[in-house]
């Protein structure tokens, strides 16, 4: 297995992946989702946030995993230095490659690069599902973050 950066040659590989996960959360589970213009904005999408967001996926002869680190740049303050933090976002593994190190490997290439960038914290809004990998690889509740969830989501 590979991990990596992805770059704008895995743009469709990212694209099924966010799909199939996509497909798992939906209602009906497992079922295909139909959206034909979903790549072409998938695409869009990707080359408006890619300044400042890195992805990383992981591969075994083809895309079997994916995750996304948000730098947030912090304003300049006086007096201290420049920096970013990270938000965790759209970690998925294909199901028939969960429990074998995949996702451990991710979580590991991301982790890295945001303690080399220097970011004080990574944070995340796990599904409940997924908060046990999270504590495994060294999360914690966040005692010191508001949230405030709009009528709309």
């Amino acid at each position: 297995m590979i991990v990596r950066l992805a770059t704008d040659a895995d743009i469709a590989s990212v694209a099924a992946l966010r799909l199939r996960a996509a497909e798992e959360d939906a209602e009906d589970a497992g079922e295909p989702i139909t959206d034909p213009g979903y790549t072409d904005r998938f695409t869009e999408w990707w080359h408006a946030e890619k300044s400042h967001r890195r992805f990383w996926i992981a591969e075994t002869g083809h895309p079997i995993g994916f995750c996304c680190l948000v730098l947030v740049t912090r304003m300049p303050k006086a007096g201290q230095p420049a920096g970013a933090w990270g938000y965790l976002s759209n970690f998925f593994v294909l199901p028939e490659h969960r429990d074998a190190g995949v996702g451990a490997a991710l979580m590991s290439a991301l982790l890295k690069y945001a303690e080399d960038l220097g970011c004080p914290r990574v944070v995340l809004t796990p599904s409940e599902r997924a908060v046990p990998f999270y504590r495994r690889a060294g999360f914690s509740p966040a005692e010191s973050l508001l949230l405030k969830v709009n009528a709309t989501e």
